[in-house]
């Protein structure tokens, strides 16, 4: 049995994830402001044979990845997996409208979560069976990503610190990412249109957008293999190719 943590983990990949890894674990399950969602997955986690935590928390603030940990901390004495999902591209912004308050949301849900709830997990994560972090960066890190620039800068700084949080937690804690292409979930609803889900199907070599369980399936592989350390892998139908 495995104490989890996912962030976001009322929508998207975050939902597909705590409902993959549910069965005979405790599943930390965050939310924001989805509560009604959030306990609709909390929900699928008891049916499939695990334990659900809600928790709510604005992982945008120190103050909200401060409250989250304390939680965490109040419920459970160690972690084996945090899954840092909390992101979004907050809005599209050509490199000329970029706005420096875009830029301050986008890196305080993308990067800042993530690096302050990874430090706060630290001290549980040592403590735990085989312990792992996975960070989700994205396919927009990899090729450039127009009018969605500053969404792919603040994945790449993610990216970053993946290797650099991998090196300083060796050996005892392994740390890696995934990076996803384009997958079908909410977090398109206010940034791309149907056509423009159509044309990155298009450009797509497997000509298919991707689903949430093809990331979450990913993470349970990273959890489960115990020799993949400071790696990022990618997710995305071939649209980006090494």
């Amino acid at each position: 049995m495995k104490n989890i943590l996912i962030t976001g983990a009322s929508t998207g990949i975050g939902a597909a994830t705590a409902t993959t890894l549910a069965e005979g674990n405790t599943v930390f399950v965050h939310y924001n402001s989805s509560a009604e969602k959030a306990r609709a997955v909390a929900d699928e986690v008891e049916k499939l044979g695990g334990k659900a935590l809600m928790v709510q928390a604005d992982l945008s603030t120190e103050e909200g990845c401060r409250a989250l940990m304390g939680f965490v901390e109040e419920k459970v004495d160690h972690l084996d997996l945090l899954v840092n999902s909390t992101g979004g591209m907050v809005a599209r912004e050509g490199i000329e409208e970029i706005k420096w308050a875009t830029m301050e949301k986008i890196f305080a849900l993308n990067v800042y979560s993530a690096m302050m709830v990874t430090s706060l997990a630290v001290k549980l994560l040592k403590k735990g069976n085989d312990p792992s972090i996975v960070f989700l960066t994205s396919v927009a890190q990899r090729h450039g990503a127009p009018t969605a620039t500053v969404y792919g800068a603040s994945k790449s700084a993610l990216d970053s610190f993946t290797r650099g949080v991998a090196k300083e937690l060796s050996p005892h804690i392994r740390v890696n990412a995934v990076a996803p292409g384009v997958i079908v979930t909410p977090f398109h609803d206010n940034v791309s249109s149907a056509e423009k889900l159509e044309q990155f199907r298009k450009a797509c070599p497997l000509q298919k957008n991707g689903e949430a369980k093809h990331i979450a399936e990913t993470i349970r592989f990273l959890m489960e293999n115990d020799f993949i350390h400071g790696e990022t892998i990618d997710v995305n139908g071939g649209m980006y190719m090494r």
